[in-house]
C-alpha cells in the first residue's frame, strides 16, 4: 500500500526498522571479481563455421580493397553474416568489424550457337578492425 505510506508518514518501531535494514544490506560477493574478467572469451569454433568460406576472391579490385582493411571471400550459399564473421575470426585469427554479403548473379555465355551459363556465387566483403590484416596469396 504505497499510497497510504506516502500519505501517512509515521515513524516505524525501532525493532521493525532494524529488521528491514538487515534484509536491505547487500552482501559483497564475487561479482566484482567477475566483472574484471573480459566479456568475450575466445572459444574454439564449432563445426558450423568450417566450410563457410570457400576461397578468397582474388581480383584487381579486391587487391585494392585490401588497403582499406576489406577482404573479399567466396562463401557457401547457406552462409550468413554471423557465420562468416565467426569463420574469418577462427581461420585467420583477426577481429572483424563488419561483414557485407551479396549474391553475384549467374550470367549467360555463348560459344558459337551453343548457350551456356556461368554459375552465380555468394560473396562476402569483410572489414577488419584497425591494425588487423590478412596475408592472402
Amino acid at each position: 500500500m504505497s499510497l497510504f505510506s506516502k500519505v501517512f508518514k509515521g515513524k516505524k518501531d525501532p525493532e521493525v526498522q532494524e529488521e528491514e535494514n538487515k534484509f536491505s544490506a547487500k552482501p559483497v560477493s564475487a561479482k566484482s571479481e567477475e566483472s574484471a574478467l573480459p566479456a568475450v572469451v575466445n572459444k574454439k569454433p564449432g563445426k558450423a563455421v568450417w566450410g563457410v568460406i570457400t576461397r578468397p576472391h582474388i581480383t584487381e579490385k579486391s587487391a585494392n580493397a585490401g588497403g582499406e582493411n576489406k577482404y573479399i571471400f567466396i562463401i557457401s550459399s547457406g552462409s550468413n553474416k554471423h557465420l562468416v564473421k565467426q569463420a574469418v575470426e577462427a581461420r585467420y585469427g583477426v577481429l572483424v568489424k563488419k561483414v557485407a554479403v551479396l549474391m553475384a548473379p549467374e550470367k549467360k555465355r555463348m560459344r558459337g550457337r551453343q548457350v551456356g551459363w556461368r554459375s552465380g556465387f555468394k560473396k562476402a566483403v569483410v572489414t577488419l578492425k584497425e591494425g588487423q590484416s590478412i596475408e592472402i596469396q
